[in-house]
């Protein structure tokens, strides 16, 4: 095949792509014509709001001082309307990924935040727990990496609902090391949707499973009717993320491997606790060399972390 031939069939199969955008675009707006009428072009964007608790419960509350993203006020109007740009190409053409959670700015002094609904009735003990960790002698404690809360606030007219105003974060994957020795930058724990609090004096606490983001963990797949402590739990929860999101997908980190490997064993009883896990990689992290502190870590590509041990 000629570079000419090869480059024609490029263009075609890049044209036929965006054609076929283009018709499910416009196959989706003709089904929602018919179900919702003419006014269906805002609907999604109402459905947006409603998720969020509704434009009134920004412009009638002390969210006022707050600005979201122009899709979202409600005069908006899509700025690709009568130019040859595709959706995806435009800032207000990307839709919220959850729901539930918006980026926006805070007006008295351009702070990005973050603002996140919570449904009491689906998740009781968020806000509490949050606001837990905002107690005066935990936010002054460095081993508090809980994010802050900024505000809560009431929706207007659902009771059940709330508004968390928390400082908008990059994701920890975003951040790349520059050494394997470098000065560590601050993560924080910033869902608490699925947590519970246990009594401090409680030695085996007990709770049924409740399925997260993860669902490989081992002790769940056949006893999911069953209470077990959920620390052994959390302490897989941490190795697993490890190991998809450094060990497998970058190099330069194997000297975790024990410690991950002992984390998520399968057998709860023989994973080490949360503080065994802090002395042994503190301990790891001083037995390493200068010269290897000073390793550039790299990411693996597709078939190196496929095929990894």
């Amino acid at each position: 095949m000629t570079s000419k031939n090869r480059t024609k069939t490029r263009t075609e199969r890049k044209a036929s792509e965006v054609a076929e955008l283009e018709r499910r675009g416009a196959l989706r707006a003709q089904r929602e014509f018919e179900a919702f009428g003419p006014g269906c072009r805002q609907r999604q964007e109402i459905c947006l709001y409603t998720k969020f608790g509704g434009v009134n419960s920004i412009n009638g509350s002390r969210l006022k001082g707050t600005l979201l993203r122009p899709r979202y006020a409600p005069e908006w109007v899509p700025s690709w309307e009568g130019l040859q740009h595709h959706p995806r190409t435009c800032e207000d053409g990307h839709i919220l990924e959850f729901g539930h959670i918006i980026d926006a700015t805070r007006e008295s002094d351009g702070l990005y935040i973050s603002l996140k609904v919570v449904d009491k009735s689906e998740h009781p003990h968020e806000v509490d727990i949050r606001q837990y960790f905002m107690i005066e002698q935990l936010v002054s404690d460095p081993k508090n990496y809980c994010v802050p809360f900024l505000d809560v606030v009431s929706v207007l007219n659902e009771e059940n609902k709330q508004i968390i105003v928390m400082p908008l974060w990059l994701h920890f994957t975003r951040l790349r090391f520059d050494t394997v020795g470098e000065r560590p930058s601050k993560y924080y724990l910033i869902d608490f949707g699925l947590s519970r609090r246990d009594d401090a004096t409680e030695e085996n606490p007990l709770e049924y499973p409740i399925f997260g983001c993860d669902k490989s963990v081992p002790e769940f797949q056949k006893n999911a009717d069953v209470p077990m402590n959920p620390f052994p739990t959390d302490i897989y929860y941490l190795g697993n993320i490890i190991r998809q999101e450094f060990l497998l997908t970058s190099s330069g980190f194997k000297f975790l491997t024990p410690l991950v490997d002992d984390m998520v064993q399968d057998d709860p009883s023989r994973r080490p606790t949360m503080e065994v896990v802090i002395e042994r990689f503190d301990s790891i992290r001083q037995q390493l060399s200068t010269w290897f502190s000073c390793y550039f870590p790299r990411r693996r590509s597709f078939g190196e972390y496929i095929s990894w041990n």
